[in-house]
């Protein structure tokens, strides 16, 4: 496994599929940044720096490190996880002497960032897994068709699911309600990293056209990152009525307290909190973005245009006003979460496809 600088669902799911290809007797060994080492308890780590940004020096020596790492054990299979870590390793394993053809696969975990040199650059890997990598596999089908379209030969889906959570207990439930809002209040929960992906300033945005409804939900936003002080500068010049928790711990428990879940992303592959929400049940209005909709299906959600704050803080408050709208949301997100894919058949898709290409 190669890894570059990676947080929330993306490491979570390299930290699963190394744990699992361990626990059925395959040998494993994570090529990452050093501060990732953690995800891997118990494993074989080899520190190896890449960046979530190119450093052109810093970034051949990468190459050339995991070159020489890479020609000692020779491994029957590299799977890189992001479109860096993929483009690293397929440089690396260029063929030359005391390096034997080894198959590349590359999990691609992200789209393109907005318009500028970044998309550019990102184009660039983008051609560069394409034809290095024996198989990419993509979080979401928009990925898919981009991979395909810059040439990838074999191109498939691959699930990212959730961890499962333990049942949050009664008491831990009430603590959560008694934080997120006082008695009869209610409650729009959003979790995430605070980075424009998440797309928590439309949230907020919507937040401000619902604060003269009556009763006016509090809206209470977990998570943190670097746009944390310009959301609650937007809070506090909109009068927002909201609570910032920063990093939580006890998430399945604010979920059971929460009378609608907005996950208002500008993109995004499998995200967990979306999984999260429908085995815990809960309304949920969602971006019609990226990999949501084929998380959610067409009944599970209410599902917005991304970056639509009207249209978000319409659909929000169709949910809390409507107790019948709401209870059919909860049934039908139990029962989409029953069918998700779950961590062994994400573990059993990978070590198929590492037997492909093998064999190939």
């Amino acid at each position: 496994m190669v890894l570059a600088t990676a947080a929330g669902g993306t490491a979570s799911h390299v930290a699963m599929l190394a744990a699992g290809c361990a626990a059925g007797g395959h040998q494993v060994t994570v090529y990452g940044p050093a501060q990732t080492a953690r995800l891997f308890p118990g494993m074989t780590f080899v520190a190896a720096e890449i960046g979530d940004r190119p450093r052109p020096g810093r970034d051949l020596v990468t190459v050339l490190r995991l070159r020489r790492l890479l020609a000692g054990p020779h491994p029957e299979v590299v799977h890189a996880h992001g479109l860096r870590a993929g483009a690293a390793a397929g440089l690396a394993l260029l063929p030359g002497p005391g390096l034997p053809r080894i198959p590349l696969v590359v999990t691609v975990h992200n789209a393109p960032p907005g318009p500028g040199w970044a998309r550019a650059g990102y184009i660039l890997l983008e051609w560069l897994v394409a034809r290095r990598a024996a198989a990419v596999a993509c979080v979401a089908r928009d990925l898919a068709d981009r991979m395909r379209g810059r040439g990838a030969r074999d191109v498939s889906w691959v699930p990212v699911p959730a961890r499962p959570a333990p049942q949050p207990t009664a008491e831990e439930m009430a603590a959560a309600r008694a934080l997120l809002a006082a008695d009869g209040q209610q409650v729009v929960l959003a979790a995430g990293r605070l980075a424009p992906q998440k797309g928590f300033a439309t949230l907020l945005a919507a937040a401000a056209r619902w604060q003269n409804h009556d009763p006016c939900p509090v809206l209470v936003l977990a998570g943190q990152g670097p746009l944390d002080q310009a959301l609650r500068a937007q809070a506090d010049a909109s009068g927002i009525r909201m609570r910032f928790l920063g990093q939580r711990a006890d998430v399945p428990a604010l979920l059971a307290g929460a009378d609608v879940v907005a996950v208002p992303s500008a993109w995004e592959g499998q995200p967990l909190i979306v999984q999260e929400a429908l085995r815990a049940g809960r309304p949920l209005v969602a971006s019609r973005a990226g990999g949501i909709p084929d998380l959610t299906g067409a009944d599970a959600a209410v599902l917005v245009p991304p970056g639509d704050a009207a249209a978000l803080a319409g659909a929000v408050l169709s949910v809390l006003d409507d107790p019948a709208l709401a209870a059919r949301l909860s049934a039908a997100a139990l029962s989409r979460a029953a069918g998700l894919p779950g961590e062994q058949a994400a573990i059993a898709a990978a070590l198929a496809l590492y037997q492909r290409v093998s064999d190939s």
